[in-house]
């Protein structure tokens, strides 16, 4: 009897995971079921696939040698959903995705419109949190996906880029730098900033340019850390001092006339920002349809 997909996906799923009862979890099927089909792949290619212990279980050298063909297999799969999602009107259940401050708050809400009116059946459920808390809900089959600002690394789960966004220098209307569209290096750090907290994606990409630059960061005189975008902007409102924060997330205070978006000569703060799945999990089609969206649009 020829194995399929699904028995593949199970041993790989297995091998991820450590365990037949993990993986099971994981599939959402019974330990005996998941069993089952792995002994079925076994017999079909003569082979013990995992040397199993009364504490745990390792991949035999048979297994280890499928374990690539596995794992192409499951990128073929996510592939052929992705490119197939826009042909298919089977997008109706709920979207259980996380995302990080930046994208959950200011990118995503744009973009929710203009994504319902091309898959009116998806219903997304958006969860605002941080990194650790995505990858956490994920790992427990609790997200589908997530979307985070700066690339982690995690043995079971596979990070893809999918949008780019490029940090500004943010200056209240009034301020003396805002009668400027470019600003230099030099006039910048002679204000005081106010900043996301260390160790935030939008920090760590604005000190990486920096440093590029050879700036010494004890040169920027920060009068505040803040722990949200929102807070930051306000304190930048009230003249408290300038920041660097994706334009994305000021377009209503421009609009406004609070705040002003200006470019700094010569450099430029770009960031990435990545969708981040367990590699054990095929996505559900109305989840493949979402990346695909978001991959075709621009944050401008």
């Amino acid at each position: 009897m020829a194995f399929n997909f699904h028995q593949l996906h199970i041993f790989y799923t297995v091998a991820e995971r450590g365990s037949f009862s993990a993986a099971a979890q994981a599939l959402h099927m019974t330990q005996p079921a998941v069993t089952m089909q792995v002994q079925s792949l076994e017999e079909h290619f003569g082979t013990r696939l995992f040397n199993r212990t009364t504490k745990r279980i390792q991949l035999s050298e048979a297994g280890h040698a499928l374990m690539p063909f596995a794992r192409r297999g499951i990128d073929l799969m996510r592939e052929t959903d992705a490119a197939m999602s826009r042909f298919t009107d089977d997008l109706a259940g709920r979207l259980l995705l996380g995302a990080s401050n930046t994208i959950g708050e200011y990118v995503l809400p744009r973009l929710l419109v203009p994504l319902g009116q091309r898959y009116p059946e998806m219903k997304v459920v958006l969860k605002i949190m941080n990194t650790t808390q995505i990858l956490d809900e994920i790992s427990r089959n609790q997200l589908d996906f997530g979307l985070i600002e700066a690339p982690v690394e995690h043995p079971d789960m596979t990070i893809t880029p999918v949008m780019q966004d490029e940090l500004k220098l943010i200056v209240p209307t009034q301020h003396t730098l805002a009668v400027q569209e470019q600003v230099t290096l030099e006039d910048v750090l002679e204000h005081s900033f106010v900043l996301r907290e260390k160790g935030s994606g939008t920090r760590q990409v604005m000190e990486e340019e920096l440093i590029r630059h050879h700036v010494d960061l004890s040169r920027i005189r920060t009068v505040m850390e803040l722990g949200s975008t929102g807070a930051v902007k306000s304190a930048v409102e009230a003249g408290l001092g300038i920041t660097v924060l994706s334009p994305s997330s000021v377009k209503h205070e421009v609009a406004l006339g609070l705040l002003k978006v200006l470019t700094i000569e010569g450099m430029s703060f770009p960031r990435q920002f990545y969708s981040i799945q367990l590699k054990s999990t095929l996505l559900r089609m109305p989840a493949t349809a979402f990346l695909q969206f978001l991959q075709e649009h621009s944050l401008d």
